[in-house]
């Protein structure tokens, strides 16, 4: 099924609507610098079909007014050359433009800073969603490849703009498909291949450069909760992000990880049959384990705990960086995550 509805109940983006994915009259939000690149993509495109879990999305033109839910798509979108007219306001690690500093940075350089003229409209989406804000900001399509949206939201959605839905359910698609999508949608195919390999190339340059992290097993954590401890299994950004430097996830998780879901909970009493060389511990009060250890002195039995060996992002906005990866962000944690797991893997590697 093809989704092409575009008629309801919101009028404010019955206009646009009307001129459908063929004939995009509005004018590009996209910043003066990637003008040619875009004109030039919008000149050679070919319709593209675009499937998601809830069925397909036709792509007859490059959309210019484009709408996103969840950062990493508007991350996405940013890195590639394009300021959507819309985007979730962040509600974790968030500044005070209710954003973060790698999406400030590629907005700014795209003369589309937040508070500007060409800024995105923002709008908030979590379990429910402010279908009057994103109809407001009058999109030709909505992006949301990387989401956890219901079949009954995205069927809601579709009566404003077409829309790319979720690749994999439960925010499991990776960052890599969804710049493969974007790259689809903008007739920037190249583009975004390129930005994918540069990527995996700057990860797996951090791993040739680090030789510990190769002989070293992980652990993705939550610890921030005194009775549950959560960890993070393979369809997670976090133990992706781990294994492109090069690391193994510990054999523990594929033991006992959950099927359909990213993640899996731990009595803090168990904590201590952690078998794995270091251990990533996202979402956490404070920067030292010794933090950790005050909200719940079981953690301190984890085995890597006693070679300083556990990694803490330290900030949430430091977590967001790796949980909710994008090529942005990624970019970002290169300078201000990667150093601590490097220190985790080289205080492993001496303990052994």
């Amino acid at each position: 099924m093809k989704n092409s509805r575009r008629a309801g109940i919101f009028a404010a983006s019955t206009a646009i609507l009307a001129l459908g994915l063929t004939a995009c009259g509005a004018s590009s939000n996209s910043a003066d610098p990637s003008a040619d690149t875009s004109a030039k993509a919008a000149e050679d495109f070919t319709p593209v079909t675009i499937e998601n879990i809830y069925g397909e999305t036709t792509i007859e033109k490059v959309p210019e007014r484009i709408a996103t839910i969840s950062w990493v798509n508007a991350d996405t979108l940013l890195a590639l050359d394009t300021v959507p007219v819309g985007m979730d306001t962040d509600t974790y690690g968030m500044n005070e433009n209710n954003s973060t500093a790698w999406k400030d940075a590629a907005l700014e350089e795209q003369g589309a800073s937040i508070g500007s003229e060409k800024a995105p409209v923002q709008y908030k989406v979590g379990d429910d969603i402010d279908y009057t804000g994103i109809a407001a900001s009058k999109p030709q399509v909505i992006f949301a490849p990387y989401s956890g949206l219901k079949k009954e939201q995205y069927e809601k959605l579709q009566e404003i703009a077409p829309v790319v839905g979720p690749i994999e359910p439960n925010y499991l698609t990776s960052w890599e498909q969804v710049t493969e999508v974007a790259g689809q949608m903008l007739g920037k195919e190249e583009e975004a291949d390129a930005l994918i390999e540069e990527i995996e190339g700057k990860l797996a340059k951090v791993g040739e450069d680090n030789p510990a992290l190769k002989d070293t097993t992980f652990i993705a954590a939550d610890l921030s909760a005194p009775d549950t401890a959560y960890i993070y299994s393979e369809g997670d950004t976090r133990p992706r992000f781990l294994s492109a430097l090069g690391m193994t996830q510990a054999e523990y998780v594929q033991k006992n990880a959950a099927k359909d879901t990213f993640f899996f909970t731990v009595s803090p009493e168990k904590v201590n049959e952690w078998d794995s060389d270091i251990v990533f511990a996202s979402a956490v009060a404070g920067n030292t384990m010794e933090d950790v250890v005050k909200g719940q002195p079981l953690y301190g039995q984890i085995p890597a705990a006693k070679n300083d060996a556990v990694a803490l992002p330290g900030t949430d906005e430091a977590t967001l960086a790796i949980s909710a990866a994008s090529p942005l962000s990624i970019e970002w944690a290169l300078d201000n995550v990667v150093p601590g797991i490097v220190k985790a893997a080289d205080n492993a590697a001496a303990a052994k």
